[in-house]
């Protein structure tokens, strides 16, 4: 049995927790199904896989760029707590839990795709990191409340596969107001985030313009370039928080903060130190935008040979970055308000919370609040323009501070750990489980799988009476701008990517046709 356990350790480890060789297999799938030669398989395949290694690429330079700043921040206000990262815990939980997390992914993948393929649910996850994470924080919750092996195995595949295709859906009215066609969906366990981005900007923006329209001085029209908006804001920011960090804690301490192999020498290093810092930031966030325009370009095309023949109307669902392109200016603006919720959230915790309810302090991570807080900007400016998108990304920055705060109660040994599960669905997800695996025995099974067919049951509702009726939730911004509505098909994914930012920069947005068979929406008034 060991060679089984190290072969199943070896496909999620080496396989199909990478992105980049998952992304290569399905494209190479795809176009073997569409009878593609043998050329055009390989080059598609190695494209795809190119395209999320430059995503990949582009966050660990987010990383890198960020962590500077992170620790000035921390020096600055004085805060100490847990910083919620998931490659952290994930990795901790891996030396006790790897062969359960393993079996468990491996079963909650293969009941995504029966569940793509059987219900209305035709969403196909694609974000092989992500299925990790849940995979591990399904196994610790489990397995600290007391489950045994085939238990954790078992429930948590179920949970997981469940998850799969759900989340996408519950998004996807969203997404599909993002993109302007049904080509991709959300595949990011941020979605409680987007999907309360997307709402708010329904509440707050009805006559908000968009992100993409500001109209600048003729002498700020540079900013207009999102790469150099976004190199520009980080600088400021980077300078602002270096001197108040150096102030703060004086030259020794701050000249480290670069890392002691890259020290600064002097005020005027440490000042430069900082804004290379915040250029290498815009290079990070344009790597990334580059990766996913070239990943659209190839998988989607791709994706229909495998929609054909194992999943007919297939979506594949996707990571965060996939609609960055579509509003470039809403992710900086995104990733500074979820940013700003963190601060104050964080500040709520030490003054009410933490003494009132034992809550712990979670501290802002820069990296999660960009990625999902810059997707957040995105999904509130689709539905309500500038407004949308600094309450929708607010609100997203509230929500992945307190959830990881929750979270942290029903970790067990794993909850002392100065690191925890970052992002929203992994939150409330792990949360209402972990509470109930404490009842224990056959019971807590029970009722385990009772609130995975009661997310089941929800999603497939939402699928079948709001998004393939073409609901569309800017509408009535579209009609209170005077926006002429039109309605679009499933366009080319290099199209899509591209035409979003020309889209936005004239304030229309698509009404999305419904997919082929789906019965005809209402007519609006007016049409």
């Amino acid at each position: 049995m060991d060679w089984l356990v190290s072969f199943a350790k070896f496909l999620v480890n080496e396989i199909l927790s990478q992105p980049a060789y998952l992304i290569g297999i399905i494209t190479a799938v795809g176009l073997i199904a569409l009878r593609k030669s043998t050329g055009q398989v390989v080059g598609g395949a190695i494209k795809a896989t190119l395209g999320f290694l430059l995503i990949g690429a582009g966050a660990g330079l987010v990383v890198n760029s960020l962590a500077p700043l992170g620790e000035m921040i921390q020096g600055s206000t004085g805060a100490h707590g847990v910083i919620p990262t998931n490659e952290a815990i994930v990795g901790i939980a891996q030396a006790q839990y790897g062969a359960r997390v393993a079996w468990l992914m491996i079963v909650g993948f293969a009941v995504s795709l029966l569940l793509a393929r059987f219900t209305p649910l035709r969403y196909v996850f694609l974000t092989g990191h992500h299925m990790l994470f849940m995979a591990t924080l399904l196994t610790i919750v489990l397995a600290t409340a007391g489950q045994g092996s085939v238990a954790v195995v078992i429930v948590g595949g179920v949970l997981l596969g469940i998850l799969l295709v759900a989340l996408p859906a519950f998004a996807h009215p969203w997404t599909k107001r993002v993109t302007g066609n049904n080509s991709v969906a959300i595949g990011h366990f941020g979605t409680a985030g987007y999907i309360t981005a997307g709402a708010a900007g329904q509440l707050v923006g009805r006559r908000s313009r968009s992100t993409e329209e500001m109209n600048l001085p003729e002498g700020l029209r540079f900013l207009r370039d999102s790469m150099v908006a976004t190199a520009l804001s980080m600088v400021l920011i980077y300078l602002i928080m270096a001197i108040v960090f150096l102030v703060k804690v004086g030259e020794d301490v701050a000249y480290r903060a670069f890392g002691d192999g890259a020290a600064a020498t002097d005020f005027g290093n440490y000042l430069m130190k900082s804004v290379m810092q915040g250029l290498q930031f815009g290079i990070a966030v344009a790597v990334i935008l580059f990766g996913v325009r070239t990943i659209l370009g190839e998988l989607v095309p791709a994706f229909q040979g495998i929609a054909n023949k194992l999943v007919p109307g297939a979506v594949p669902s996707l990571d965060a970055p996939i609609v960055f392109p579509y509003a470039q200016n809403a992710v900086l603006i995104g990733f500074i308000s979820s940013f700003i919720g963190g601060l104050i959230s964080l500040g709520l915790l030490a003054w009410i919370f933490n003494p009132a309810f034992g809550l712990a302090l979670v501290l802002p991570g820069l990296v999660p609040h960009f990625f999902t807080g810059g997707a957040a900007g995105v999904y509130g400016n689709a539905t309500g323009g500038r407004r949308g998108a600094v309450v929708g990304a607010f609100l997203n920055g509230v929500l992945i501070t307190f959830l990881p705060a929750l979270l942290l109660k029903v970790l067990g040994a794993f909850g002392k750990e100065n690191t925890t599960f970052g992002d929203a669905d992994f939150g409330w997800f792990g949360s209402i489980i972990g509470n109930v695996a404490k009842i224990g025995g056959g019971g807590a099974v029970a009722l385990m799988l009772a609130v995975g067919a009661v997310l089941l049951t929800g999603a497939i509702v939402m699928q079948k009476r709001v998004v393939d009726t073409g609901w569309d939730p800017g509408a009535k911004r579209d009609a209170a701008l005077g926006v002429q509505a039109r309605v679009t098909t499933a366009a080319g994914p290099a199209d899509a990517a591209e035409s979003a930012g020309s889209a936005g920069s004239v304030g229309t947005y698509s009404r999305i046709a419904p997919p082929a068979g789906a019965p005809a929406p209402p007519p609006r008034p007016g049409e």
